[in-house]
């Protein structure tokens, strides 16, 4: 059996057992999360999406909750000695799938 999710912007194909890492700040260590936003939902040969399956969610423990690794900005000029280094950290959380429920 498998769903499919979105959180946020992205969209996830998940299945009991799965790890997926998402965006956004807010989470911690141990916490359980839901997803209520289930675009599609398969299992028993069947593949239903839309309204037949608008009360599936989708639940999960967080494992690990923090910032992803510095991505560097690099901006240059040539021949003016110019040049800028800028950081950003996107928070994220890697998240263990444990149940499906449609």
């Amino acid at each position: 059996m498998y769903a499919i999710i979105r959180h946020g912007n992205a969209q996830f194909r998940v299945a009991p057992g799965d790890r997926i890492t998402v965006c956004g700040e807010g989470f911690k260590a141990g916490q359980t999360v839901e997803f209520a936003d289930v675009l599609a939902v398969a299992g028993e040969g069947a593949l239903r999406f839309g309204k037949a399956c608008a009360g599936a969610k989708v639940t999960g423990e967080v494992l690990r909750a923090g910032r992803s690794p510095k991505i560097l900005v690099q901006h240059f000029r040539r021949r003016e000695g110019y040049e800028k280094l800028r950081g950003h950290r996107q928070g994220e959380a890697v998240v263990r799938i444990k149940d499906i429920v449609a």
